[in-house]
């Protein structure tokens, strides 16, 4: 198989295995999703959907959220990790957006990235899963089984989106992210799979 080969075959099987695949942060709107997915960096999902409901008891908007003290903030997300910077961030990026955007939150990269704590792939993430705009957001998993599928070189996060993109068709992109997630948790996980062990990784190497 060439490169091309390859992702259409993988993209094939993600489909068949998970042709409606569930957005693992819970959350209720654009700004939830955003604090969320802040809170998943260096951490699983599960551990953030477990902190979020207390801290959006708290503040689930961005008016309610820049009024808070960093302090209780902090001490609700703990369990996450970075707690510390994390808390900053979203104060300050619930302040920005009172200031900026009139407490909304931005569908525009540029504008999302302008906020504390937003880099490209959240907002990507938020892009794609909030408002439906094409993405394709590169985790440790999408990173890692686009190399282990020989689908990019690996070189980098930004390379391996670039490449992401020319091989699969725009339409895709959304939920082709998801399900690189999915399968590099219960399929093909960083150890449980040596490249030549599951159903995907067999395929593109021509394992019989």
């Amino acid at each position: 198989m060439d490169r091309q080969e390859r992702a259409d075959f993988v993209d094939f099987r993600l489909a068949e295995l998970y042709p409606d695949p569930p957005i693992p942060l819970a959350h209720r709107d654009p700004f939830t999703l955003l604090v969320a997915v802040l809170l998943s960096a260096r951490c699983t999902d599960r551990r953030v959907n477990a902190v979020t409901p207390e801290l959006f008891r708290l503040a689930d908007a961005p008016e309610a959220m820049a009024r808070q003290d960093v302090a209780a903030v902090r001490s609700i997300i703990r369990p996450c990790g970075l707690a510390p910077r994390k808390a900053e961030a979203i104060l300050g990026l619930s302040r920005l957006l009172c200031e900026r955007h009139g407490g909304r939150v931005p569908a525009d990269f540029t504008a999302l990235e302008a906020l504390p704590g937003v880099g490209h792939k959240t907002a990507s993430v938020v892009m794609a899963q909030a408002f439906g705009v094409p993405a394709f957001p590169v985790d440790t998993h999408v990173h890692r089984l686009a190399g282990r599928w020989r689908l990019s070189d690996g070189g980098s996060v930004e390379r391996t989106e670039r490449d992401l993109k020319r091989l699969f068709p725009k339409s895709s992109w959304n939920r082709l992210h998801l399900r690189f997630i999915l399968y590099g948790r219960e399929h093909c996980t960083a150890r449980g799979c040596d490249g030549s062990r599951c159903g995907i990784c067999r395929g593109v190497n021509g394992v019989r």
